[in-house]
């Protein structure tokens, strides 16, 4: 059995604990590491890296760790511990990163790289000067209900794709009556927050990873609650955006469109759903379940406004069966990027694909704010 050791910067926030040590890392731990091509196995071993003392003590006693540590720098000196993970705040982000590429660490962390394009580009080229492995967390392209719709694409199910309509989002209470459901930095364009460089990143790799090349933006923002109340009820002027309305054009002429919204009630089956149309079939996907509707199965729809149509529409679509075992999405990436690291298998979600959905992020903001559409111009990794 080989050891990896691994460097986990952030992870007493809700994402770095549940997604990235629980159900990845110390997940991976029980179930007796990372299988390795040649049969071996490595398994992770991590350091608690973080800013809070009793919150790393506390969670590594949770969890049977003995490993925690204030001193970033100490960690990064240490030769034995070769991968460093970053899932702390955007805005913290990019600098620890650079420490750990200066350190020859290998690079792993959640997205967004950094809060800019260049920031982000920068970081790539640094990473690969330095010969380091790096990555980007793209955690939705293994949730079950992509996975099957990615199924379907492959089998040529939809004929020619036509459209995407993605519809994302959920209401986050403004903290004055009810707690808030995410941190209050999430709506201060200075501590890093919006939901454009929040999402986009994400839409990002979905829809290239999926549908193809992005090669053109159009996007309105909006900051529908002007006021929220924060962590310690003080009310705060939100300045940064709730919500975002988004055209994206892919080379080959699909049409893709976007809805994010922290500031609409859900009236969908899931938190995101994934709605493609082509000329021989459409589908739905959500984070777990997929549906789709052949074009035999497709009923006459024929709309008279002063007749009560009683047709159940839902009832003609027909679940994708599961026909397999789904793990945790973020628990399989970091498999295949451990597995990268020992064993140099390919991992294409480097610091390059992240750096694109940055680029996005930023590119939609420029739109928003000219009123336009913005070209996507391609990110060169030569360059």
């Amino acid at each position: 059995m080989q050891r990896i050791g691994i460097i986990m910067n952030g992870v007493t926030g809700r994402m770095g604990t549940n997604q990235h040590l629980i159900r990845s890392i110390l997940a991976i731990r029980e179930q007796g590491g990372v299988q390795l091509p040649d049969g071996t196995a490595v398994m992770p071993d991590p350091i608690l890296v973080g800013r809070n003392p009793a919150k790393l003590e506390a969670l590594a006693q949770a969890h049977g760790l003995e490993r925690w540590t204030t001193d970033l720098d100490a960690a990064l000196a240490n030769p034995e511990d070769t991968v460093y993970f970053d899932a702390q705040t955007t805005n913290l982000r990019a600098g620890a990163v650079r420490k750990a590429i200066a350190a020859g660490k290998h690079v792993y962390c959640e997205k967004p790289v950094a809060h800019d394009f260049q920031t982000a580009f920068s970081l790539a080229k640094e990473a690969d000067a330095a010969g380091i492995k790096h990555g980007v967390v793209q955690d939705k392209l293994w949730l079950p209900g992509l996975v099957k719709l990615r199924r379907l694409i492959e089998s040529g199910f939809f004929g020619r794709i036509l459209s995407v309509r993605i519809d994302f989002g959920y209401w986050v209470f403004e903290g004055d009556w009810q707690p808030a459901q995410r941190p209050s930095w999430n709506y201060r364009k200075e501590d890093g927050g919006g939901i454009i460089v929040d999402m986009f990143p994400h839409w990002h790799y979905v829809i290239e990873n999926l549908f193809g090349e992005i090669k053109s933006v159009l996007c309105l923002g909006a900051t529908h609650i002007p006021e929220r109340v924060d962590e310690q009820g003080n009310r705060y002027k939100a300045t940064a955006d709730d919500a975002a309305y988004a055209l994206f054009e892919l080379e080959g002429g699909v049409v893709v469109q976007a809805n994010s919204s922290w500031v609409t009630r859900v009236d969908r089956d899931d938190l995101v759903t994934f709605h493609v149309d082509g000329t021989e079939g459409s589908a739905v996907a959500g984070l777990r379940r997929c549906k789709a509707q052949h074009r035999t199965q497709t009923p006459r729809a024929v709309w008279n406004p002063d007749v009560d149509d009683d047709h159940d529409y839902r009832a003609d679509w027909l679940p994708v069966p599961d026909n397999q075992t789904f793990d945790n999405a973020f628990k399989i990436q970091w498999e295949l990027f451990l597995k990268h690291v020992v064993a140099g298998t390919p991992f294409p979600w480097d610091f390059f694909a992240g750096a694109k959905g940055v680029q996005l992020a930023e590119l939609a903001l420029q739109s928003w704010a000219e009123r336009r559409w913005i070209d996507v111009p391609p990110v060169d990794r030569g360059a």
